[in-house]
């Protein structure tokens, strides 16, 4: 193969890079008792102003992971997590990125990191479990938890950092490596926020999605593998297989 079908390839595949240096994500709920409005009047609502003619998707809520930065905190009271302001890099869990590749560096950040047993300490009542958990869920249980303490809590819960979500990108890619899911990737994506193909890289990819990418039972729960060509892509061709990336997900270019 010459160099040039794939330097081209490369430069085509960075320039997604460019729209891809977003900020971290940052998610909060209220305890669902503190909320006057339920969930129903809001899909009722969202309907009526964006009618029918716009496919009325809505993504699932964050399930908290390993390594996550939470905050929590109470109306009045102020926050209740116990953790460190402003640490430095952690540099075993950039996963891939370096200071030089463009991409942010994670530390520590403020708040409550969720360690390898699964819990979160904060004031007043200790360690508490809480990976599995949406950060709805996490808001009511945490309210019940401090009912004990305070009257009527508002408890609100902040994803401050989402370090659980990752995924794979090796073979002929110039950064391989383990990198954060920290919003909607496509494989595309992907592949240029490792810098793009290798000199010796051909147009296939591999996506193996693992069973613990699911959260169902059936064929799927024991992964699958996906095929995708980039010069098919190129040429708007089966564009579908331009999957969207899940946490552990790996890519494998060829």
């Amino acid at each position: 193969m010459s160099r040039q079908p794939v330097a081209v390839r490369t430069w085509l595949v960075v320039v997604w890079a460019m729209i891809s240096l977003l900020a971290q994500p940052c998610f909060a709920a209220e305890s669902t008792g503190d909320v006057p409005v339920d969930r129903a009047m809001k899909e009722q609502l969202r309907k009526e102003i964006m009618g029918d003619a716009v496919p009325l998707k809505v993504d699932e809520e964050y399930v908290i992971g390993y390594r996550d930065i939470l905050f929590v905190s109470i109306y009045g009271e102020g926050s209740m997590s116990v953790g460190v302001s402003g640490g430095k890099a952690d540099s075993a869990s950039l996963g891939g990125t370096t200071a030089t590749a463009g991409s942010v560096i994670r530390g520590r950040g403020t708040g409550s990191e969720v360690r390898m047993d699964g819990r979160v300490s904060l004031k007043h009542i200790g360690d508490v479990y809480v990976v599995g958990m949406t950060l709805t869920q996490l808001a009511d249980y945490l309210k019940k938890l401090y009912s004990s303490i305070y009257e009527s809590p508002s408890v609100t819960t902040t994803l401050i950092q989402s370090n659980s979500r990752q995924y794979t990108i090796m073979g002929q890619i110039l950064k391989p490596g383990l990198y954060h899911l920290d919003y909607p990737l496509t494989i595309v994506k992907a592949v240029a926020q490792a810098g793009g193909f290798s000199e010796w890289a051909n147009s296939e990819v591999t996506l193996i999605r693992q069973g613990s990418a699911y959260r169902g039972k059936g064929d799927e729960a024991k992964g699958r593998t996906f095929d995708f060509d980039y010069d098919d892509f190129l040429k708007g061709k089966d564009l579908q297989k331009n999957l969207q990336v899940q946490p552990a997900d790996v890519i494998i270019v060829h």
